[in-house]
């Protein structure tokens, strides 16, 4: 199976040809759920082309976004963390496409035995916990037209294009805002023809206009990602 997956792409020949017979390519919709609070992890997900989100939904029914995971990452990292396999995180599919899947079992065991996975893995979860800690930073300190470009600007890098197939309903969850904001906040982007929007499809015109208006978390996470994974 070809591994367009970076996380898979970086895997040596031997190690990709003990675990191509248990990938299984499929396709997800856009608000797919595949994981659920309290559900033991099954599967690992290494998106293609889709972008999937993990988010957490307080007691008041609020939810927001607290990591995301594209063709750079896998998710589900739980599963090769001992028995830690129940999280309290919802995975939802934020924008549709192709992922491979593998049996959380066979790349656990594949983990515990090969110390090339082990190490790539490692490497990607201490990437992936900088995201999160950056993005919690972010969303306490910096504005929503610091916040936006650089989600926009996130989940480009992760899907490879500049085509975003995105509501801006799913957008404010997301970003655990209210809708109005961002309407008003990509209304301003799109005036200074950063992006352009239209029932729920966002482009993305001006790339280094997109990156001056975002905060410099967009830019710390990937320095992190470059640094460990290498450079995308």
């Amino acid at each position: 199976m070809n591994a367009e997956n970076q996380i898979l792409a970086g895997l040596s020949a031997d190690v990709r040809d003990r675990l191509t017979p248990h990938l299984c390519r499929l396709t997800l919709d856009q608000g797919e759920i595949i994981h659920k609070p309290g559900d033991v992890l099954t599967h690992l997900y290494f998106p293609i082309d889709c972008l999937l989100s993990i988010t957490i939904t307080m007691q008041n029914g609020a939810t927001a976004e607290v990591g995301m995971v594209g063709n750079r990452e896998v998710l589900g990292i739980n599963a090769f963390m001992g028995k830690s396999e129940i999280t309290q995180t919802e995975y939802v599919v934020q924008v549709p496409g192709s992922a491979i899947r593998i049996d959380a079992q066979i790349l656990r065991q594949e983990f515990e035995r090969n110390g090339e996975l082990r190490d790539l893995l490692l490497r990607y979860t201490q990437a992936f916990l900088a995201q999160v800690s950056q993005t919690a930073a972010c969303n306490s300190l910096h504005t929503l037209e610091q916040r936006l470009p650089r989600w926009l600007l996130e989940t480009q890098e992760r899907i490879g294009s500049n085509e975003l197939r995105l509501t801006q309903e799913f957008i404010s969850i997301m970003l655990g805002v209210r809708r109005a904001g961002v309407t008003q906040t990509a209304q301003k982007l799109q005036e200074r023809k950063l992006i352009q929007y239209h029932r729920g499809h966002v482009q993305i015109l001006n790339q280094s206009g997109l990156e001056a208006s975002a905060c410099e978390c967009f830019r710390t996470i990937k320095a992190e990602y470059d640094r460990l994974l290498g450079e995308k």
